[in-house]
């Protein structure tokens, strides 16, 4: 498995961003995949997102003010995946968001977990990009 981290400072206050990371919302910053549906259960929300010729569902949960999401199923283009957003707040209008991502190629390529580092690193950086924009 690769793991990546992104950070970065936002103009936004902790609550209007908490408010703003909704899961079909943080699928779609990520600018791979489009949100097809989405099912709310008890202790989770899934995202049943598509790309070219793939479905992925993403299991999204809080865990103790971190937003944690991971590929559901195989069948995706990871054999895992899972990522971490945290926020913290900087002062009363910004924040410091961090997001951290373990990901593990499914086909078996040469380099194929960096390679797998390296988009899912690109998809981090638009997140975080998608969120400054919203709030510049």
């Amino acid at each position: 498995m690769r793991e990546v981290s992104v950070s970065r400072v936002v103009g936004v206050s902790p609550a209007e961003l908490s408010s703003w990371l909704g899961p079909a919302r943080i699928v779609e910053a990520e600018g791979s995949f489009a949100v097809e549906s989405v099912y709310d259960g008890d202790d989770a929300t899934v995202v049943v997102a598509s790309g070219p010729g793939l479905q992925l569902p993403l299991r999204f949960e809080d865990r103790e003010g971190t937003i944690y999401y991971t590929q559901e199923s195989e069948g995706g283009p990871f054999a895992e995946m899972e990522t971490w957003l945290e926020s913290e707040p900087v002062d009363d209008e910004r924040t410091r968001v961090t997001v951290r991502s373990a990901v593990e190629l499914a086909a078996p390529l040469p380099f194929g977990d960096r390679i797998a580092g390296w988009k899912r690193r690109g998809e981090l950086r638009n997140l975080l990009e998608a969120i400054d924009a919203e709030f510049d």
